[in-house]
């Protein structure tokens, strides 16, 4: 009853954010503005305590990484409310980026965390279409925008060219770690490289704080009493309905693939 009683003390309460799966520009991947109404919701809703991320996530786009991260922190700041992140399977590469947003990152004793790196993966399909007697033709204005076409064999100033963004990207990945992480981080050589650690190894190495689950956390920072509220994306009526099947079969197959990388 004293929840709805505006002179009395309520319950504290925790807001859940579920960031599950890949990080893409898509409808079917964790994405800005799909993740924008429940961010907001989250922070603006009420006066929560804190707001929790939980976080399953192998990464994915960098902008949308950043972005996603950069309105958890804006938010974050402006209400003045703490944010904790607890990951579970796997938070990588943009989905640590996600983490890191977060004032304090709690794992599960097979978590795995890190993958502080940047990757362009593709296919070389050149051979492929002379066996079949396809002649690639392309006529482009400015001698870049044919680059990197998969139906033509690579050429070294192009793969230059990519290799310079990717350390463009993996540079700014790592100022926004060590500008979240700060002194927690650990002086190793491989953690930015890529390296993967998991559950307590990432503790020791800074990447997380420590080994904990959301509820018993929340609770001892808390008290028993606290209760949460979650915020999720809605679906529209045509997603519910299956008018999406193929899209959600890609994603799932994109989803899979994307933790596949990491053993799951």
């Amino acid at each position: 009853m004293k929840n709805y009683i505006p002179f009395l003390n309520s319950d504290p309460f925790v807001a859940v954010i579920r960031l599950q799966g890949q990080i893409a520009n898509s409808a079917r991947g964790l994405d800005n503005p799909s993740l924008a109404p429940v961010i907001e919701k989250a922070f603006r809703k009420g006066k929560p305590a804190a707001v929790a991320l939980e976080i399953n996530c192998p990464g994915g786009s960098p902008v949308q990484s950043s972005l996603i991260a950069a309105r958890i922190r804006r938010l974050a700041d402006e209400k003045k409310i703490p944010v904790f992140a607890f990951v579970e399977d796997v938070a990588a590469s943009g989905g640590y980026w996600l983490a890191c947003a977060a004032d304090e990152i709690f794992v599960d004793d097979c978590s795995i965390t890190g993958s502080i790196g940047v990757i362009s993966a593709g296919f070389g399909l050149q051979e492929l279409i002379g066996q079949y007697g396809v002649e690639r033709r392309v006529h482009t204005a400015g001698k870049s925008k044919s680059m990197l076409d998969p139906f033509k064999a690579e050429n070294p100033a192009d793969v230059k060219r990519l290799k310079g963004w990717l350390d463009n990207i993996h540079e700014n990945f790592i100022a926004y770690v060590k500008a979240r992480r700060g002194t927690k981080l650990a002086d190793n050589p491989d953690l930015f490289t890529g390296e993967v650690f998991i559950g307590q190894k990432g503790v020791e190495q800074g990447l997380a704080d420590g080994i904990g689950h959301i509820v018993p956390v929340m609770k001892a920072r808390f008290g028993d009493k606290v209760r949460f509220r979650r915020y999720d994306v809605r679906r529209s009526l045509l997603d519910r309905f299956g008018a999406r099947i193929m899209g959600d079969a890609i994603g799932s197959i994109e989803d899979r693939a994307a933790f596949a990388r990491f053993g799951l």
